[in-house]
């Protein structure tokens, strides 16, 4: 391929996401998108309460009726309604308390060191796999991969003799465009799965979702993203990029610092101190007493306190190794630390809260107005129509859901409004709550690395400047393309697989409804 050509190829990219910039710029903030939301549904349910449906509520058995939520009554029970719509909101409470166990191995430098460890011990050959490994092990603590792996990757390529944004593109990859990707639970797991639960709960009000629902899956794509980000990167993106020249400030740039004597063994000793935990866990929950088992004896049923805890034992799980690291290598001096790093990582979720008190007004008018079940009554009855089988309403989900990406950067965002429409329309199909959740994953991580509205990615752009000085937008959407196409193929494909074999998406999931 000729200099002319490749660079004409890189004006198309630039083009072609300049002008997704100008439409995603058009669109307002998260949180006001959702206050707009809220109005329409108010007008919509108020013209619609006048209509006559045709169509049962599988809810009651009765004739649906749209409610109007601008009547007196109905504003009356919105503003009464409102302080406990977002309190009680699930995904606020399980996000907010696993981020303070986060909040604590961050702080502490725990996080930091296993990362730090992880890319350092990696032989040269293994450098891309290891770079796209701690980057699917910093979903766990969503701002640590951005702000440590991605520029750690370039410095760790670039000290092997290797070109640094090849680095950066691996961990890009790793982090962000596989971001559904994770061999541990995260926050993102209660996140999604309470959005997913408010809009089931729109069809059958008594279904409850296991906050590891997709968890099987996520963790085998954890091997998919790993092997097809290292062909990626080594068969297309690298030697892409021989003959882009270094041009930047290197006595600038990072360095990869080696742990030191107190690190090493405050990270062995957090180590051993979670395999103690493990240990615990699996002796208590053993036996067939076990009050972490429920009256029947089983510890995966929604009722048994193992399944209730999840959260809870994620908040151990980084609290705890977080707490003794620091006490052991020197970062965590008195109890003041721990909460500072809490502290540290609520003001963090400052903008989460917001968009989440404008979601869960949503959600609520949503639900009351009934405008949900009409949509996914009238939308199964168009798909029942065109008979198509369930996993091509699959794959629709999962490239939707990869579109609108572009232009709304927010996971919880996005899957605030479509799990009010696509959860339901879907269970009416016959396809459970989970399985829709699992496409929407795959759709949401793969467009990730070559939107501009992802609020990390002019970082990017930033971390690539340091090595060639006039990266730029182009540059980035040129690296990450064949990653982003490829995670959408192939993941889809790993989806489907899935549901032929049968084999389970998570805990407590299902790929059908009921």
């Amino acid at each position: 391929m000729s200099e002319e050509v490749r660079q004409k190829q890189c004006g198309l990219f630039s083009r072609i996401l300049e002008a997704v910039e100008r439409a995603g710029n058009k669109l307002p903030d998260p949180a006001i998108l959702f206050v707009v939301l809220l109005c329409v549904v108010w007008i919509s349910s108020w013209l619609l309460s006048f209509a006559t449906f045709a169509i049962d509520d599988p809810r009651t058995g009765e004739p649906l009726v749209i409610n109007n939520l601008i009547s007196g009554q109905a504003i009356a029970a919105f503003m009464s309604d409102m302080v406990t719509n977002f309190t009680h909101f699930h995904p606020v409470g399980v996000v907010l308390v696993a981020m303070l166990g986060i909040g604590v191995a961050e702080h502490s430098g725990f996080i930091n060191a296993a990362l730090r460890i992880l890319l350092s011990i990696a032989p040269k050959w293994l450098l891309t796999p290891a770079v796209i490994v701690a980057g699917i092990f910093s979903h766990t603590a969503v701002d640590a991969g951005y702000v440590l792996v991605i520029p750690l990757g370039g410095v760790i390529f670039y000290t092997a003799g290797r070109h640094p944004l090849a680095g950066i593109a691996a961990a890009f990859a790793g982090v962000s465009g596989g971001f559904s990707a994770s061999f541990v639970p995260s926050p993102a797991d209660p996140l999604l799965q309470g959005l997913s639960q408010a809009g089931a709960q729109i069809v059958d009000p008594n279904i409850v979702l296991n906050p590891l629902n997709n968890y099987f899956f996520t963790a085998a794509s954890s091997f998919l993203i790993i092997g097809l980000g290292w062909y990626v990167t080594e068969k297309i993106v690298e030697p892409r990029l021989g003959r882009t020249k270094l041009t930047g400030h290197f006595e600038d740039l990072p360095t990869l610092q080696p742990l030191a004597s107190h690190e090493r063994k405050g990270l062995f000793v957090a180590g051993v101190t979670v395999l103690l935990g493990v240990m615990i866990m699996v002796a208590t929950a053993w036996p067939a007493g076990s009050p972490w088992r429920d009256a029947s004896g089983e510890l995966a049923s929604g009722a048994a306190p193992m399944m209730r805890s999840i959260v809870s034992l994620i908040f151990m799980m980084f609290v705890v190794p977080g707490y003794v690291y620091g006490i052991v290598a020197g970062t965590v001096k008195s109890s003041k630390d721990i909460i500072e790093g809490m502290t540290k990582a609520m003001q963090q979720m400052a903008y989460y809260m917001v968009i989440m008190f404008f979601i869960a007004q949503f959600v609520y008018a949503f639900g009351q107005s009934n405008l949900g079940i009409l949509l996914a009554l009238q939308g199964a009855i168009v798909l029942k129509a065109l008979a198509m089988p369930s996993y091509v309403t699959v794959i629709g989900v999962v490239f939707i859901t990869a579109f609108i990406n572009l232009f709304v950067g927010s996971a919880s965002a996005k899957w605030g409004l479509l799990a009010t429409v696509f959860v339901p329309m879907l269970m009416q199909l016959g396809v459970s709550p989970d399985l829709t959740q699992a496409a929407y994953r795959i759709g949401d991580s793969s467009t990730n690395i070559i939107t501009p509205l992802l609020p990390y990615f002019p970082l990017v752009v930033v971390y690539c400047q340091r090595y060639v000085r006039n990266a730029g937008i182009g540059t980035v959407t040129a690296l990450m393309l064949p990653y982003s196409v490829t995670f959408l193929v192939f993941w889809t494909i790993f989806l489907l697989l899935f549901i032929f074999s049968g084999f389970p998406l998570g805990i407590q999931s299902n790929y059908t409804y009921p």
